[in-house]
């Protein structure tokens, strides 16, 4: 009489188990910071910047995109204006400016590439603050 109580129960430990391990493995997907391949990393190539709080949109469909490794993006809130605390970080993890459009008052804006990657960098005035949009297509 036992042996079938102690099948039993490691049979519903075990699907107790995988069903922890893949509400974990979407967790990500929950988070309000989903959008971050490595949380804490400026593209994964530098830690984030002083002052810097990352964010991501609260879009579903960027978020749908995004899961799907259809898009990828970061976001970065400054207190103050600073345009290109984060591009830096981007240039020394070796991407170079492809293009630039200067402050109009409204963003700032370059196109960044590293090998066959093209990233969007827009810095955007928010009141006194910026903030700082990253995006592009994964490439595969």
């Amino acid at each position: 009489m036992k042996r079938p109580l102690v099948v039993f129960a490691a049979a519903v430990l075990l699907v107790l188990a995988g069903a922890a391990a893949w509400w974990q493995g979407g967790a990500r997907w929950r988070s309000a910071l989903y959008c971050f391949e490595e949380p804490g990393q400026v593209w994964g190539l530098a830690p984030l910047p002083a002052g810097a709080t990352p964010a991501c949109p609260e879009s579903r469909t960027v978020r749908a995109e995004v899961r799907a490794g259809q898009t990828r993006i970061e976001q970065y809130l400054f207190a103050d204006w600073q345009p290109e605390t984060v591009l830096k970080r981007l240039e020394r993890g070796g991407f170079a400016r492809l293009t630039t459009r200067p402050d109009d008052g409204i963003q700032f804006e370059a196109v960044l590439t590293r090998g066959r990657e093209r990233v969007l960098y827009i810095a955007e005035h928010r009141g006194a603050g910026t903030l700082v949009h990253v995006g592009g297509t994964p490439v595969r």
